[in-house]
């Protein structure tokens, strides 16, 4: 079935999906609140829509950390972390959660990862990193779900020199 073909969620129940709306700025609130700043948000949201296969996310949060700063190298970078030395010890501890969030279903957020971000973090920041987490799989859900195409650029992924 086509994507034109399909039930859009977004769309089809507008008060469901603008309280998930009201909850992700509520969720960006908590982050900000924490210190959680946009750099460290988009890195996580990216990493989660790549995992979970959503084209349309991964495109408006790399959209959206090119807007926070975040170069081309780094953006690239987030689906090889492991491997990088691009990132910083509280982004890696925030990638090992993504991955946990992520992948949930198979075995929850194993002890030795809680244990591990737990000694990078702050409480509050793993707390809002979790949050930005559960909202970003919901999104992530939805788009898929409904084949979201890819959404247009409406600027350069990467600044002009």
């Amino acid at each position: 079935m086509s994507a034109e073909r399909r039930v859009h969620l977004a769309r089809s129940a507008r008060p469901a999906y603008d309280a998930l709306a009201a909850f992700s700025s509520t969720v960006k609130q908590v982050a900000t609140e924490a210190g959680i700043d946009a750099r460290l948000t988009e890195i996580v949201q990216i990493h989660a829509s790549q995992l979970n296969g959503c084209a349309y996310c991964v495109r408006v949060h790399v959209d959206r950390a090119v807007a926070a700063g975040l170069d081309a190298d780094t953006i690239t970078q987030i689906a090889v972390w492991r491997e990088s030395g691009v990132f910083s010890e509280r982004e890696r501890a925030a990638l090992e959660l993504a991955e946990a969030f992520t992948f949930i279903h198979e075995d929850g957020v194993p002890d030795d990862v809680y244990d591990q971000v737990g000694g990078i973090l702050t409480e509050a920041e793993y707390v809002a990193l979790s949050w930005i987490l559960v909202s970003i799989n919901a999104f992530n859900r939805i788009a898929i779900a409904g084949r979201y195409p890819v959404p247009p650029r409406t600027a350069p992924a990467v600044p002009v020199a």
